[in-house]
């Protein structure tokens, strides 16, 4: 790694610990991962090297010496929190086989004794720990953040190849196994054209749609996804074990799923030999694998090694390049999406690509283009690493044909003929034709009807259907609409008309964060909208904040209360949010979920860190409630840090330098008035 001065390292670290936890929030919580695995993997090892290179930057809450989160907490669901009875960590990877053999040699030095390894296939689904109790399942827990996780066991009892009961000799009285659930390609491609017919986003790649599944809440439901499970390491007190092989033979012979696929390795060159024929055979397998995990075999020595704070010393994942296919450019679309943005997208001579069949890739916006210097005609590396949404990664220059044309980006909107405008912070050009452009009409219905909208029974073509029949154009629109006009919509009957009435109707019950979401005010996320909603308690209060309030409050800055005021000082929004609300839809905080407890905190301006025995936005509501104030950041005006498990120390360290009072999680409940 280049050195870089000190001033920049610690920007870039700043930067990269933000990212790094965003990645993560994205993969293991919203199921949504927005990079590779291998881009994720790089950043990760930029962080490492800065952190190594410059010490004093590297803090306990880093990335670096964590595993990602997948407790469900945040998302509102009702999953019980459990202990883990030992740590559940992740693994160190690698990419290149000079570090396996590095890996070998540390084991050489810290060990005197002859050892061996377990090779494994790494499947692609999400980790799982089963405990079982005088033979019999008592508990499934998930990762969650490594130390506790999510309780799923009524929906892991829905998986057939998990076992309620266990058979055979010498079964421990109690023990735990983890391993991966995971969704072959066929159960996914089958739950995915499920999802396409009935209108609703299909799942990126298996992992995404098993660990979607895994946190149902209709255990039912389960049954019908097709998951299966493989288990890989067998932990308890007094295990009559040697080897870790000799415990997963135990495990299959008691009726537990052990993967067929592993090899026992006597040396490293062992381990290698069994990546290289796996890089091949692995792409016929019926399900996703991204790696090989390497592990000493033998348990004492596992126990002699130990841990580092994120990873055990005694295994390592070799993880396999994104699948990368060269294929010609037929021609690029420029699609328009409900902000008005305008997206270049690649068509490609059809590819096989880790098990898909890839026929369009996105080129992001008109800079990337740019700096691929893509041409119509050209061969273009297409990588799609993790299974997660194809993308053009360069060309190949040599296999440029003759006359080839870069393409063309348009000037004006190729849906409404809008001239183009790009802002000067932002690599994307938009269509500033909000209210008359058919795209964005469109994909503004399908945003509001959307699940964590307003959940109305409206996908893509119901919207065409009825924007075609002239009957919706603006938001309140929907709830116009007859039972006879939609009768006579092709294919739909009585009932169909029905169950899409209800769903209207349904919708006028929607908390008002999800309504604000729903509007789709360019920049308003979810957690944006639920920001805001608690902060203002109503619609009328945020139409009438000033530009000055919005940047106030902790994470608004000027883009997004330019964006709102935009929004409520147009005469269309403020049309769509009068009408909305003559139609019943909720525009103010439910008065019971407001409710102000006591004004003991009126005046205190409170910042919070680490784990509570509640959510970190439980928390924060009810400092709301109490008449307090949250902030993002220790300062001079910080009235307390409010300390919990694991509190972040740079935020300790101000705090003291400041003289900030710090508090614990049971002298704030005392202060309140709550539950000690």
């Amino acid at each position: 790694m280049a050195k870089i001065d000190k001033t920049a390292a610690k920007e870039r670290i700043g930067f990269l610990k933000r990212e790094l936890e965003r990645h993560n929030y994205n993969y293991y919580v919203l199921n949504a991962p927005a990079i590779s695995d291998f881009e994720f993997d790089l950043l990760m090892g930029e962080l490492q090297g800065l952190e190594k290179m410059y010490p004093e930057f590297a803090t306990e809450d880093s990335p670096t010496r964590h595993v990602g989160s997948d407790l469900s907490a945040a998302s509102g669901s009702d999953f019980v929190q459990v202990p883990h009875r030992y740590p559940m960590l992740s693994l160190g990877n690698t990419y290149a086989k000079e570090e396996l053999y590095e890996f070998d040699n540390r084991i050489r030095k810290a060990v005197s004794v002859p050892y061996s390894f377990s090779c494994e296939l790494k499947f692609d689904g999400t980790a799982i720990c089963l405990t079982y109790r005088n033979g019999r399942l008592l508990r499934a827990l998930t990762r969650g953040d490594g130390t506790k996780g999510d309780d799923v066991t009524r929906n892991v009892v829905n998986i057939p190849a998990i076992p309620r009961t266990l058979h055979g000799e010498g079964i421990p009285e109690e023990f735990e196994i983890r391993g991966e659930i995971y969704m072959p390609w066929a159960a996914f491609e089958r739950l995915n054209a499920e999802r396409t017919a009935s209108e609703q986003e299909p799942f990126a790649n298996p992992r995404n749609a098993a660990s979607g599944s895994l946190k149902l809440q209709n255990p039912e439901e389960m049954r019908t996804r097709g998951l299966d499970c493989v288990l890989y390491h067998v932990l308890g007190e007094n295990l009559p074990f040697k080897t870790h092989i000799e415990a997963l033979e135990a495990a299959r012979s008691w009726g537990l799923p052990v993967s067929e696929y592993s090899s026992h390795a006597y040396d490293i060159d062992g381990a290698v030999a069994y990546i290289e024929e796996w890089d091949t055979r692995r792409k016929t397998l019926p399900f996703a694998t991204d790696g090989i995990v390497i592990k000493v075999n033998e348990l004492e020595l596992q126990r002699q090694l130990g841990f580092t704070a994120k990873s055990p010393r005694w295994a390592t994942a070799w993880k396999f390049k994104p699948e990368q296919a060269l294929t010609p450019l037929l021609s690029v679309d420029y699609q328009v999406g409900r902000t008005g943005a305008v997206t270049p997208v690649a068509n490609l001579e059809p590819v096989l690509l880790s098990g898909t069949v890839v026929k369009r890739a996105s080129l992001h916006n008109k800079d990337q283009m740019d700096l691929l210097d893509i041409h119509i005609g050209d061969y273009v590396y297409v990588e799609k690493g993790g299974e997660i949404i194809p993308k053009i990664t360069g060309v190949e220059l040599s296999k440029r044909p003759a006359g080839a044309a870069r393409p063309v980006f348009p000037a004006c909107c190729p849906d409404c003929g809008t001239p183009l405008v790009r802002d000067e912070d932002e690599a994307r050009h938009y269509c500033p034709n909000r209210e008359a452009c058919p795209v964005q009409i469109k994909g503004r219905f399908i945003h509001f009807a959307g699940r964590k909208a307003m959940d109305i029974l409206a996908g893509e073509a119901t919207v065409d259907a009825l924007y075609a029949k002239g009957w919706i154009r603006t938001l309140p629109d929907l709830y116009t609409l007859t039972r006879e006009q939609l009768i006579s919509l092709d294919g739909w009957q009585e009932k169909s008309a029905d169950n899409f009435l209800d769903s209207l109707e349904a919708s006028k019950r929607v908390p008002f964060e999800r309504v604000l979401y729903a509007l789709g005010i360019r920049h308003i996320g979810e957690q944006t909208a639920k920001m805001l909603a608690r902060h203002f308690g109503s619609i009328d209060a945020l139409a009438e904040a000033s530009r000055e309030d919005l940047v106030q409050i902790e994470d608004i800055g000027g883009t997004v209360a330019d964006s709102i005021r935009a929004y409520f000082d147009s005469e269309a929004g403020r049309d769509t949010v009068r009408r909305l609300r003559e139609a019943g839809l909720q525009m103010a905080v439910d008065a019971d979920a407001r409710q102000q407890l006591s004004d003991t905190l009126a005046g205190k301006t409170i910042v919070i860190s680490g784990n509570f025995s509640i959510s970190r936005e439980a928390m924060k509501a009810l400092i709301e409630a109490h008449g307090g104030k949250n902030a993002g950041s220790v300062s001079g005006k910080t009235s307390w840090l409010l300390a919990g498990e694991k509190a972040g120390p740079e935020k300790l360290k101000k705090a003291e330098k400041l003289g900030i009072p710090v508090i614990s999680e049971e002298e704030f409940h005392r202060i309140t008035g709550g539950e000690a």
